[in-house]
């Protein structure tokens, strides 16, 4: 994979799959800007990769702010989307509105992104998305996660007729091992992790740079779109 002198942005990369995405692209020699919510934790996150590497905030949540954001930037390769939260809880559970918040954030804000960074896309560019094994793989409570990682797939079909000088993609990572389970799983969180690479495979639960590998697998290669790659040890097939 070469992606000498490309300019990538990822969004959601301050920890976890976004993270090492951004490590991944500048190690394969791209030039990287990675966002988060909060601008100190972007920039540090950036120095610790490389000082070349820019930290910017931003919250797709905020139309204006997206804005904002890609109007100072130009010629465009590829954008990764790695923000996204979770919401887990029964469906008859607080409102429907706040329930759905975590699903906007991963569809309304990825259209969002869509809509600024269209027209500096160079050719054959592309934006990827971040599905989830919970797509084909439906557990009680989590629902909300369904429906965001179903549609952000879909995202990545129903676009390419849209934007057909765009490549997009998506990927779909089952259980990782990353920072965002510790609020989760708690102090269980390695056990709980390791019983469930029991049930795969495998035998093992993915790491952030083996869907990092995805990631960038989708950025070099020109003649991938409307595609999703799964990187979940197996776990739908189980």
């Amino acid at each position: 994979m070469n992606l000498k002198e490309k300019n990538i942005i990822v969004i959601g990369g301050s920890s976890g799959i976004g993270k090492a995405v951004a490590q991944l692209a500048f190690d394969l020699g791209a030039s990287v800007t990675l966002t988060s919510r909060n601008l100190d934790r972007a920039e540090k996150v950036a120095r610790e990769i490389d000082s070349s590497i820019t930290g910017c905030q931003l919250d797709i949540d905020n139309e204006n702010q997206v804005q904002d954001f890609f109007h100072l930037l130009s010629e465009i390769d590829h954008v990764y989307i790695a923000a996204g939260a979770t919401k887990l809880g029964p469906i008859t559970e607080s409102t429907l509105e706040d329930n759905m918040l975590a699903f906007n954030t991963r569809i309304l804000g990825s259209l969002r992104v869509v809509r600024a960074v269209y027209s500096k896309m160079n050719d054959l560019g592309s934006v990827i998305f971040t599905g989830g094994v919970s797509t084909d793989r439906p557990i009680s409570g989590a629902w909300v996660s369904g429906l965001a990682t179903s549609t952000a797939e879909q995202l990545a079909r129903v676009l390419v007729m849209e934007f057909p000088n765009i490549r997009f993609n998506a990927v779909a990572p089952g259980y990782t091992d990353t920072p965002m389970w510790d609020s989760i799983m708690g102090e269980n969180r390695l056990n709980i992790l390791s019983n469930i690479a029991e049930t795969l495979p495998v035998k093992k639960i993915a790491t952030a740079e083996e869907v990092a590998s995805a990631v960038t697998f989708l950025m070099s290669n020109k003649s991938i779109t409307g595609e999703v790659i799964h990187i979940d040890g197996g776990g739908r097939l189980v």
